[in-house]
């Protein structure tokens, strides 16, 4: 896969709407600020489809994958963008990374370890906030804010 997708997720209380752009997204930040949520979202829409009462709109499918049997899910997998909860072990792990290399998937992964076996930008590694409510429903926006802004070159020419 190549190029940029939109995903919004919705239901009755949060609505979250991110783009992503590379192949390894990283989502970090406090307890208790929509990430799991976010995965359970698309989990139960994955297994319910409309009926969960969950709205998922993007080009591509979303799937989430964990557990045991996460490579073998995996492989039949394709150009589609696959959510990872922390509570992974596997995401650590190198053969974790050598299928990630391998595949043609993007990967949203929510951690807030470091995963040295990974080669992802500092300028997609995101956190979530709420950002607004809908008058009278309560309906929560969640959006991504990048955690690390553009690196300034301050050094000279001369100066390398």
């Amino acid at each position: 896969m190549k190029g940029k997708y939109s995903v919004f997720v919705q239901n009755n209380r949060l609505r979250y709407e991110f783009t992503i752009s590379r192949n390894i997204t990283i989502i970090r930040g406090d307890s208790a600020t929509g990430k799991t949520t976010l995965l359970d979202l698309l989990n139960a829409y994955d297994r319910d489809g409309v009926s969960s009462g969950v709205l998922v709109k993007c080009d591509v499918p979303c799937v989430v994958i964990g557990g045991q049997r996460w490579e073998e899910n995996l492989q039949f997998i394709h150009n589609s963008i696959v959510f990872i909860d922390e509570c992974n072990r596997f995401i650590k792990s190198e053969d974790f990374a050598v299928r990630v290399k391998e595949s043609d998937n993007y990967f949203v992964i929510v951690t807030r370890d470091d995963l040295p076996n990974l080669p992802y930008s500092v300028k997609e590694i995101y956190g979530i906030r709420e950002s607004g409510k809908y008058a009278g429903l309560k309906q929560v926006y969640n959006e991504f804010y990048c955690l690390y802004g553009e690196l300034e070159n301050t050094m000279s020419p001369l100066e390398f």
